[in-house]
């Protein structure tokens, strides 16, 4: 790249924290007479995601016996899509996702499919959507799997009360930084600038209660150092 490498990791970082990508051009040029598009940010981003999650998805992790998924509505160009999202609450790693335009027992089994990726757990619970308890029968459907039950657990607010919390501060999170983006906005770029969030989530920031990142938690420290990012984003060239 012709491009310094910690500028490029300094803009994904930033642009996946808090900072849109025409305020990061800013900086860039103004912090390190670096003059670059707001575009250019955006396509950083978009590829390193891509990588670094083809090179995560492959590792290994140790994760507890308790899963927490749910879904949530995300805004792109006025209409909303649906962000699927499982969350090992142990680690508090984000085990799997989702994109979908619909809501359907097709897509919660793809879904639950992603979310069992990095490990089986005891149980998972949701709430009480429709499309759950179908989508557990496909894909569970000996309510086993490698030998492992998976237990399927249900939050119905309606009877409880009571929401199911452990996954709603993800959801907060990742909707702050969207509304941050002013929503998303093409079909085939939201999925992938979701997955940075991932990364960033997983990989890159300490969790408030926890005091350390997801991945160190789930056995994949991986020695990153302190630009994290660029760490990755070398392991995963290997």
């Amino acid at each position: 790249m012709r491009t310094a490498e910690s500028a490029i990791t300094l803009s994904i970082d930033m642009y996946f924290s808090n900072l849109s990508s025409r305020k990061m051009r800013n900086q860039l040029s103004r912090h390190f007479k670096t003059k670059v598009s707001h575009q250019t940010i955006l396509n950083w981003a978009y590829k390193y995601s891509l990588k670094v999650h083809n090179f995560v998805e492959k590792l290994g992790y140790n994760l507890g016996n308790s899963f927490y998924a749910d879904e949530t509505k995300i805004n792109r160009k006025g209409r909303e899509d649906n962000f699927w999202c499982c969350i090992d609450w142990d680690t508090r790693l984000i085990t799997g996702f989702h994109y979908s335009s619909s809501l359907n027992p097709n897509e919660a089994q793809e879904f639950l499919k992603k979310a069992i990726s990095k490990g089986k757990p005891k149980f998972i619970q949701t709430d009480a959507g429709v499309f759950y308890p179908k989508a557990f029968r496909r894909q569970f459907y000996s309510n086993k799997i490698g030998g492992l039950v998976v237990k399927h657990k249900i939050q119905n607010y309606q009877q409880t009360r009571i929401h199911n919390y452990k996954i709603e501060s993800v959801f907060m999170k990742f909707k702050d930084r969207v509304q941050d983006f002013r929503g998303l906005k093409a079909l085939w770029s939201s999925p992938i600038l979701l997955m940075g969030l991932v990364i960033q989530h997983n990989f890159i920031e300490q969790h408030s209660s926890t005091n350390r990142v997801p991945c160190q938690l789930a056995g994949q420290d991986l020695e990153l150092g302190e630009n994290r990012w660029l760490g990755l984003i070398k392991l995963s060239s290997f």
